[in-house]
C-alpha cells in the first residue's frame, strides 16, 4: 500500500526509535476496508524492527498504539491513509520524543495541571486538510497527560454514527457525548477549551511567570516572523509570542504569488516559517492566547492565558486577521451542524443537496465553484450591487448550470430544527423584501477582520479595527509597532506582511539605538 519511496522516508524516520510499539488492531474478518488496513499498517511496520503488528477479531475495525506493551490512549477507528497517514507517523515520533510539534515547557506544565479523565473523540475525515492538526494535537495530550484518552473515527467508515449526531463539518471533537470543538484548531485552542471544560489543579507557582526580552513579537505569521528574524539579526533578545507559527497562512491550500517560489502549500510554508525562527536564537512561545497587553513606563507587557508574562521596551503587534462571522442569529448554534467555513473540508457533507455561499470575493465565487461540482445547487449571496471576484472567476461561476447569484441581498438569520440548519433568512436591500431560502448548508466566506481588540486601548485603530501606523509601521505610542494584516497596510498579502514584519523590526531597532 505503500510505495518504495515513502517506506524509505519511514525508515529514515523511524531508525532512532528506542521504545517498541505495536499496532493493537481489532477488525471484523468481513469488513469491507479490513484489507486496506491490515496493508497499511503492515507496511508501516515493515520499516522498523521497533514496530509490529497484533490483529485479533473484533466487532468493527480499529486499532490502538501500544508503547512497550502500555496503551497510550490513542485509537484510530479508520484507515489513516490520506491526510491523516502523518498523523499516525508523527503519533509514534511523538511517543518516543522524538516529534516536531512537542509543546515546550511552559504549555506542557499547563497540560498536566489538566484535571482527568477526559474520554476525547475526533470525527473526521481524510480528505479534510484541516483534520489532521486537531488530531495530531489530541493524540500528542493523549501522549503527555495519563487521564486524556483519544479516538479518531472516520465519519466515512462510521456513517450511523455520524448521523445520530447530526455531524455536518469536521472535525468534529467530542468530549464524551458533549461538543467540545469544530473546525480548523490548533494545540493552544483545544488545550484552552479543555481547561475551561474539565479544569485545573491549582499550581500557584506558575503564576506570574516573567519573560523579558528586547523586543516582544506577538503574532507568529509571516509578518511576525520577518519581525522577529530581523531584529534577532541585529543582535536583539527576541520572544515570539503566538497561537501558532505560520498563523492563517495554516489555512491556505495552494501559494501562487510568492516570488521566487512558483508553488508552495500553507503548510509547508508555515513549517518554512519555523525552521527560519529556529536557526536563530529566538525564544518562541507557541500555543499561547494573549490575554491582555498593558504599558508600564517604558515597558510593554503581554499576558498570556496560563498566567505567564512578557516584557520588553519594543512591542511589534503582528497578530493578523481571522474569519469575519456573520453575527447574526443561529449562526453560532448551527456552526458545525449547516453552518461552515471550510468548502474543501465539509463541502463533501452536502452532496446532492442546496447549499449558500455567503460572499462574492474571491474566496467565495471559489468556493461556490468548487460545491457547484457535488451540491444539487449553490446560490451565492453578495452584499453589494456586484461580485468582486475576479473576471475569470466571475465567468467561470456564470458559465455553471446549477449556481445563481443574488445580488445586494443582505443575511438575516440561519433557522434550523434545533438539530440542524435547515433555511436562511435574507433580505433584498433595494426593496426590503425579506425571504426564506430552504438550504441544508451554508459556508460564509466573508474575509478576515484584524485581530486588533486586545490593543484597541493603547494604539489607534480605524473604522474597521486595524491598527493605524505611519509608513515605517510605527504607531501613536512610542515602542508599539504593527506591521501585516493586523495594520491598515493596504494589501493584505504575504508577501507585504513579509516586508512590513521587517520594515517593523527596522523601525525598532533605529528608535533603540538613537534613543
Amino acid at each position: 500500500m505503500l510505495d518504495a519511496s515513502l517506506k524509505e522516508q519511514l525508515t529514515t524516520l523511524f531508525k532512532e526509535l528506542q521504545a517498541d510499539y505495536v499496532f493493537d488492531i481489532k477488525v471484523r474478518t468481513e469488513h469491507e476496508s479490513r484489507t486496506d488496513l491490515l496493508h497499511l499498517l503492515e507496511d508501516t511496520a515493515s520499516c522498523s524492527d521497533k514496530i509490529t503488528c497484533r490483529t485479533e477479531e473484533g466487532e468493527s475495525l480499529e486499532f490502538r498504539l501500544l508503547k512497550n506493551e502500555e496503551d497510550l490512549g490513542i485509537c484510530f477507528k479508520a484507515v489513516p491513509g490520506g491526510h491523516e497517514f502523518s498523523s499516525l507517523v508523527l503519533a509514534i515520533l511523538n511517543a518516543d520524543g522524538k516529534g516536531k510539534n512537542l509543546p515546550d515547557e511552559g504549555t506542557l506544565q499547563r497540560l498536566k495541571r489538566l484535571k482527568g479523565p477526559a474520554q476525547l473523540t475526533t470525527y473526521m475525515s481524510l480528505s479534510c486538510t484541516n483534520c489532521p492538526d486537531v488530531v495530531q494535537a489530541l493524540n500528542l495530550m493523549a501522549i503527555l497527560h495519563p487521564g486524556i484518552q483519544h479516538t479518531a473515527i472516520d465519519g466515512a467508515l462510521f456513517p450511523q454514527k455520524t448521523e445520530r449526531l447530526h455531524i455536518q463539518a469536521v472535525p468534529a471533537v467530542f468530549i464524551g457525548q458533549k461538543v467540545l470543538h469544530i473546525g480548523r484548531g490548533d494545540f493552544g485552542e483545544l488545550l484552552e477549551k479543555l481547561e475551561t471544560h474539565i479544569g485545573q489543579e491549582v499550581d500557584s507557582a506558575s503564576d506570574g511567570l516573567a519573560h523579558h526580552f528586547d523586543v516582544l513579537v506577538a503574532g507568529g505569521g509571516p509578518a511576525g516572523v520577518a519581525a522577529a528574524i530581523y531584529s534577532a539579526r541585529k543582535g536583539l533578545k527576541v520572544g515570539v509570542v503566538a497561537g501558532r507559527i505560520g498563523g492563517q497562512v495554516n489555512e491556505t491550500v495552494g501559494i501562487e504569488n510568492l516570488i521566487s517560489v512558483p508553488y508552495t502549500t500553507g503548510k509547508a510554508l508555515a513549517g518554512d516559517l519555523r525552521k527560519h525562527l529556529e536557526s536563530y536564537n529566538i525564544r518562541i512561545f507557541d500555543n499561547r492566547r494573549i490575554e491582555s497587553c498593558r504599558v508600564e513606563g517604558n515597558e510593554k507587557v503581554l499576558h498570556a492565558k496560563g498566567g505567564e508574562e512578557f516584557r520588553a521596551p519594543a512591542l511589534i503587534i503582528a497578530t493578523g486577521a481571522s474569519w469575519r462571522k456573520l453575527n447574526v442569529p443561529g449562526e453560532t448554534e448551527y456552526t458545525g451542524k449547516g453552518v461552515a467555513f471550510c468548502p474543501h473540508c465539509d463541502g463533501p457533507f452536502y452532496k446532492g443537496k442546496k447549499v449558500a455561499v455567503i460572499g462574492g470575493g474571491n474566496s467565495g465565487v471559489e468556493a461556490a465553484i468548487d460545491l457547484a461540482g457535488i451540491c444539487a445547487e449553490v446560490t451565492v449571496i453578495e452584499f453589494m450591487e456586484e461580485l468582486k471576484a475576479d473576471e475569470v472567476l466571475r465567468n467561470k461561476l456564470a458559465s455553471l448550470p446549477n449556481v445563481k447569484v443574488m445580488l445586494h441581498t443582505q443575511t438575516l438569520e440561519v433557522q434550523g430544527d434545533g438539530d440542524k440548519m435547515n433555511a436562511l433568512k435574507v433580505k433584498d436591500r433595494k426593496s426590503n423584501q425579506e425571504t426564506t431560502l430552504p438550504l441544508d448548508g451554508v459556508f460564509i466566506q466573508i474575509g478576515l477582520s484584524a485581530n486588533s481588540s486586545l490593543f484597541k486601548d493603547i494604539v489607534q485603530v480605524n473604522r474597521i479595527g486595524e491598527i493605524l501606523t505611519d509608513r515605517n509601521c510605527r504607531t501613536a505610542v512610542k515602542g508599539v509597532y504593527a506591521a501585516g494584516d493586523v495594520s491598515d497596510v493596504s494589501y493584505k498579502q504575504i508577501i507585504i506582511s513579509m516586508g512590513e514584519g521587517a520594515k517593523a523590526a527596522l523601525s525598532a531597532f533605529d528608535d533603540r539605538i538613537r534613543s
